[in-house]
C-alpha cells in the first residue's frame, strides 16, 4: 500500500532549483512531512523568498563545475543522511549526469536512468533518442555551423524554427542581441531564418533547426509522469493546452486534464522503450495536417506543468520519492478532471495577444477563468513569492491598459 505521508527516520529531500517550479515540488514534499530543502545557484528565485523550507544558495555548475561537487559533498554532510535528490532544472539535471559518479556515495538519484535523462536535458540528444525509439518528430536537424543550416533550409517545408540545446545558452547572450533571453525563434522563409541565426552564429552556433508542427496552441498536449524502478509506470496526467506564452511557441499557461489513451500510450512506450526511471513532462502536438501525433520537446525533470498533475490526483514527486528510498507504490490515475491550472506569469501576458490576433475574444477568455482553478504561482499561504507574481501581472496588465487606449485615441 502506497504511504501519504512520512515515517520518522526517512531521508530529506533535496530539491535542485528554486524557481517557483521546484518551489512547488518542495511545499508538496512538505505537505507529507518530509524534510526538504532546496538549492540555486540564482538568488533572485522565489524559494529563497518563501515560507516552504530552507533553500541554499550553491555555485554554477555550469560555470564552476569542481565547487559544485564540493558544495553538494558539504551539504549532504550537514543534512546528516544521504538525501533523496530531484532536480527542477535542466542545469541540474546535466550537473548530476556529469557528476553522478562523483555524487552517488553521497545522495540518492535514478542511477539506472540519470544518463538518459542527461541526454533528454539537451535538444539536439532528445530528438535523436526519440526518432531511435519510435516517437515521431517533426524534421529536425541539429546545427553546428551555417553550412549545416543551409543544409537544412534546402530541404525543408516553411515555416520552421530555431533554438538552442539549452534555452540557458541564449540566457547569457550579450545585452542588445535581439535572441537574447529567447526560447526560440521562427522564420517563414530561408532568408530569414539565416538571417536571424547570424545572432548566434558567432557566439552559440551549436542550435536546433526544425519544421513547425502544424495546428494552434489547442493541438498541444503535456503528458506528466513518473516512472519507478524497471521503468514501471507509477502515476501519469495528460493535460490539453489552452493557451501558451508566447502564443503558438510558448509554454503552456493554462491547461485542463484530459484523457487521451493515444498520447498516454505514445509517450509510455517511448519512455519505458529507453529505460526511464523518474519525473518526465513530454509535451506533444497532434499535427493538423495528418493528426500525427509529434515530439515538441520532453522534459526529464519536475517541470512548471507537472504542477497541474498535482491537483488531478497524481503527485508525481511524492511517489518518485518513495519509489527512491524504496517504499511500496501502487500505480497511480488520474481521478480529477474539472479544474484548469493556470500560470499567472504567463497567461496574463497571453491573453492580450490572443484577442489581438482574433484566436479569442474576451468572452472566451473570461469563460476559461469560470470553474475550479488550481495556480501554479498564487498561493495564499507563501506571500512573498505570490506578490510579486501579481507585481508582475498588473504590470503587464497595466501596460496593456494603455496600448488599448493608446489606440482607441489614434483611431477616434
Amino acid at each position: 500500500m502506497t504511504s501519504s505521508s512520512a515515517q520518522g527516520g526517512w531521508p530529506p529531500v533535496v530539491v535542485a532549483s528554486v524557481f517557483q517550479t521546484g518551489l512547488n515540488l518542495m511545499r508538496d514534499l512538505l505537505r507529507r512531512g518530509v524534510r526538504t530543502v532546496g538549492v540555486d545557484c540564482d538568488s533572485s528565485h522565489e524559494g529563497f523568498h518563501s515560507s516552504y523550507g530552507k533553500s541554499y544558495l550553491c555555485p554554477n555548475p555550469d560555470t564552476h563545475p569542481a565547487e559544485w561537487v564540493e558544495f553538494m559533498i558539504d551539504l549532504a554532510h550537514k543534512l546528516g543522511a544521504k538525501p533523496v535528490i530531484i532536480p527542477a532544472a535542466d542545469i541540474f539535471v546535466s550537473a548530476l549526469g556529469k557528476h553522478a559518479e562523483a555524487l552517488k556515495e553521497f545522495y540518492t538519484f535514478s542511477q539506472e536512468s540519470i544518463a538518459v535523462q542527461a541526454a533528454l536535458a539537451t535538444k539536439e540528444q532528445q530528438y535523436a533518442v526519440a526518432a531511435k525509439y519510435g516517437l515521431p518528430i517533426p524534421r529536425t536537424a541539429y546545427i553546428q555551423s551555417r553550412a549545416d543550416l543551409e543544409r537544412f533550409v534546402s530541404e525543408a517545408r516553411f515555416p520552421c524554427l530555431v533554438k538552442p540545446r539549452h534555452q540557458r545558452e541564449w540566457d547569457v547572450l550579450p545585452e542588445g542581441n535581439p535572441l537574447r533571453g529567447l526560447k526560440l525563434f521562427t522564420a517563414d522563409t530561408q532568408q530569414e531564418l539565416l538571417a536571424n541565426y547570424s545572432h548566434t552564429e558567432a557566439l552559440r552556433p551549436e542550435v536546433v533547426a526544425q519544421e513547425i508542427i502544424a495546428g494552434g496552441d489547442d493541438a498541444k498536449y503535456c503528458y506528466l509522469s513518473v516512472y519507478g524502478a524497471g521503468s514501471r509506470r507509477l502515476g501519469h496526467t495528460v493535460v490539453h493546452e489552452l493557451r501558451a506564452h508566447p502564443v503558438l511557441f510558448g509554454s503552456g499557461s493554462m491547461v485542463e486534464p484530459v484523457i487521451d489513451p493515444e498520447i498516454s500510450a505514445l509517450c509510455d512506450k517511448f519512455l519505458r522503450g529507453v529505460g526511464y526511471v523518474g519525473i518526465c513532462e513530454i509535451e506533444v502536438k497532434r499535427d493538423t495536417r495528418d493528426g500525427v501525433v509529434r515530439l515538441i520537446e520532453a522534459n526529464p525533470r519536475y517541470s512548471v506543468t507537472a504542477d497541474a498533475s498535482v491537483y488531478a490526483g497524481v503527485d508525481i514527486g511524492w511517489l518518485h520519492y518513495l519509489d527512491l528510498i524504496g517504499q511500496p507504490v501502487e500505480p497511480v490515475e488520474a481521478t480529477r478532471f474539472n479544474y484548469r491550472h493556470v500560470v499567472l506569469r504567463r497567461d496574463i501576458p497571453a491573453i492580450p495577444r490572443y484577442v489581438e490576433q482574433g484566436i479569442l475574444t474576451w468572452g472566451q477568455v473570461r469563460d476559461t477563468y469560470r470553474g475550479e482553478l488550481a495556480f501554479f504561482d498564487f498561493d495564499r499561504h507563501d506571500w512573498k513569492p505570490t506578490a510579486a507574481t501579481l507585481k508582475g501581472c498588473m504590470r503587464v496588465a497595466g501596460g496593456t491598459l494603455l496600448r488599448s487606449l493608446g489606440l482607441r485615441r489614434k483611431l477616434s
